[in-house]
């Protein structure tokens, strides 16, 4: 497995000569407990090219929600260093998009209103109708055309995460963070909104990083998965290049000769 993954480097061609987007240097991260310090990671390095979707696997438990939550600024750092694009992150800002496993709309108002409140922040000088225009732009490429005035209670679960993407595309991030924002849907419904994601993505071509418990999802999503070892103490434990072409079809992932080869590596690391 190690020679074929050398072998299929060249495959992702859209990330040939690419920047890094995204730089964890040394990362650490200690909560304080009555019977000490508790390392949840440690010395962790990563990097990411501008215009790459890595996934990050693990088991529960492992640190990989506290690595989004620090790289989106919303979790203090122990140790080391972030960098965005080059600059050293302090705090959240609106370079970093992230959609959580719940959605976190404000449910009095309609879903063109809750994408508003970002692109308001940061589109300050655009007029009222252009920011309209980019609300119901991204609505509609979720398949929320005719729901543009329904409010977020009346929208099912699955209508509200598409709002949630929207959302974050319309801000024009840096780097999307995706927090397992389909773990609490249903097969179905998950299914179909991987398929919108990577839609979107495929003209946006934004950086992403994907935390997920979801083997096949982990695959069909990345071109790369990121192998976290189990805590305390944490780190990057392995790394997978997945090398289908873009834009990806699932019958044509699925039906790849060596699929599962992918998908049995990664169980392996996950069962040992």
């Amino acid at each position: 497995m190690e020679a074929l993954l050398k072998k299929e480097t060249k495959f992702i061609s859209h990330l040939d000569g690419k920047p890094e987007m995204l730089v964890c240097d040394g990362l650490r991260k200690v909560y304080p407990t009555p019977k000490g310090d508790y390392v949840v990671l440690d010395n962790l390095q990563l990097k990411i090219k501008q215009g790459e979707f890595v996934s990050i696997i693990g088991h529960s438990g492992c640190g990989k929600s506290t690595l989004l939550t620090m790289i989106a600024g919303l979790n203090n750092i122990s140790g080391g260093t972030i960098y965005i694009d080059g600059e050293e992150i302090d705090g959240a800002g609106p370079d970093r998009a992230v959609v959580f496993q719940s959605p976190s709309l404000l449910p009095w108002l309609t879903a063109i209103q809750n994408v508003m409140i970002g692109v308001k922040q940061v589109f300050p000088r655009a007029g009222k109708a252009e920011k309209e225009e980019i609300c119901k732009y991204y609505l509609d490429k979720v398949g929320l055309g005719n729901d543009f005035h329904k409010r977020a209670t009346s929208l099912s679960q699955g209508m509200q995460q598409r709002v949630g993407i929207a959302r974050a595309f319309a801000l024009k991030p840096k780097i999307l963070l995706l927090d397992e924002p389909f773990g609490m849907l249903d097969s179905l419904t998950r299914g179909e909104l991987q398929d919108v994601l990577l839609e979107i993505w495929q003209k946006e071509k934004i950086t992403t990083v994907a935390i997920t418990h979801d083997v096949d999802e982990s695959i069909f999503l990345a071109d790369r998965v990121i192998m976290m070892t189990s805590g305390p103490y944490a780190k990057i434990g392995d790394e997978l290049i997945i090398p289908f072409e873009r834009p990806r079809n699932r019958k044509h992932v699925l039906e790849h000769p060596e699929y599962y080869d992918y998908r049995g590596y990664l169980i392996n690391f996950l069962n040992h």
